[in-house]
């Protein structure tokens, strides 16, 4: 059997014993208010946990830089390849 074959089935397998757990504790015990409001804590804090994550990112990744920086750093250095390709062929003509 494959290793991610199996590792689907092993999820598979959690998933609907989870499941079936989770039922049984909501349906059949008397913990059945505890284990809403934990769920229901733990998905409220999951949804805001990561809305906080994403504001901190945004807050914290400095902004990029404009287009036209971008095209004047290019264009330099397409000038200096430019007389750096001058200057060596230049530098081989007077050799020979």
């Amino acid at each position: 059997m494959r290793r991610d074959t199996a590792v689907g089935v092993a999820l598979m397998v959690v998933g609907v014993v989870v499941i079936v757990v989770y039922g049984w504790l909501v349906f059949a015990t008397p913990w059945w208010r505890i284990v809403l409001q934990l769920t229901g804590f733990v998905a409220v804090a999951a949804v805001f946990g990561i809305l906080a994550w994403v504001g901190y990112a945004l807050a914290t990744t400095p902004p990029p830089k404009p287009i036209e920086e971008i095209e004047k750093e290019i264009q330099q250095e397409l000038q200096k390849l430019e007389e750096e390709s001058k200057s060596q062929g230049s530098g081989k003509e007077g050799q020979q």
